[in-house]
């Protein structure tokens, strides 16, 4: 019988995992991004500067949502590939001048989660994707999105669930609200923990206990066996994304909307997750359902 990843008996927390303030390229403070965010419905956001660790001060408890400790690395790895990297934790000791590679080994040994960031905008290869075994990959990236369409990272996600069927999907912001690229608000994370705390929504990530999405939203992800039933916000589709080709799905094109599916998981597919679309083409993700033996 396979191990169900979701419990979605805590309570729902939205956040962002990837933004940009005055610290390096944004063009807010984090005093600035903290009423904002708060002001649209958010409980927690990542501090993701450029090669900036965070070090959130215990003067942070003041803030209207709680921030979480992270950086973004980027530069190129010894195949001549480019990469930008979100890592979500509390770092120490990390600097461009020891390279990409060295700040990734480094990320990873003081338990950070690693995320591969808007890959497609990028340009990396699905060889790339594979490279340097990224806990998760940004499904969803709203500002590369705006920039030139290159927001979606789901073929990424899928070569490299077929190495590791437990990589995460993330929906981000990216936000720097500059007026190049101003947006924010447009792609986020709803994690499922028992509080908004720091280790119960790092807990939470680190197992995968959230969603993705740019409105949608999953209100329960029950598992029996190889059932599945979810209930949801109004949505016009539903999918069971598997390996390949393979899926199954509900909804039709006549514009009625439903809150509730069911499906069946084939036993034989290494992997599944779910994907909704509302009305308005707007989607969410879950993670893979099952948690891959031995993880």
């Amino acid at each position: 019988m396979p191990t169900h990843r979701y419990n979605t008996n805590g309570k729902w927390f939205k956040g962002n995992t990837h933004l940009h303030s005055t610290a390096s390229d944004g063009g807010k403070t984090f005093s600035e991004l903290a009423r904002m965010y708060a002001g649209a419905g958010y409980d927690f956001l990542f501090r993701t500067d450029h090669w900036v660790a965070s070090r959130i001060a215990a003067g942070d408890a003041d803030a209207p949502l709680l921030w979480l400790d992270g950086i973004e690395l980027d530069g190129t790895d010894d195949t001549g590939s480019s990469f930008h990297v979100v890592c979500l934790g509390t770092f120490t000791g990390l600097s461009r001048d020891e390279g990409l590679v060295a700040a990734l080994g480094a990320a990873r040994a003081q338990g950070g989660i690693l995320i591969l960031a808007h890959p497609h905008w990028m340009g990396n290869s699905l060889e790339d994707a594979l490279r340097w075994g990224f806990d998760g990959v940004e499904v969803y990236n709203y500002v590369c999105r705006w920039l030139n369409g290159k927001g979606d990272g789901g073929v990424h996600w899928s070569a490299m669930l077929e190495r590791c069927p437990d990589t995460l999907a993330f929906a981000c912001d990216d936000a720097h609200i500059v007026p190049s690229h101003p947006g924010w608000d447009g792609g986020w994370v709803v994690v499922n923990a028992s509080s908004c705390t720091q280790d119960a929504i790092m807990s939470a990530i680190r197992a995968g206990h959230f969603y993705s999405t740019c409105g949608p939203e999953f209100h329960e992800i029950s598992c029996d066996g190889y059932q599945v039933t979810i209930r949801t916000s109004p949505v016009q589709y539903a999918r069971l994304v598997g390996p390949g080709p393979l899926g199954t799905r509900v909804g039709s094109f006549d514009g009625a909307l439903f809150t509730e599916a069911s499906f069946t998981i084939p036993e034989a597919w290494p992997y599944a997750y779910l994907e909704i679309e509302d009305s308005q083409r707007h989607r969410a993700w879950t993670n893979p359902l099952f948690i891959a033996d031995g993880a």
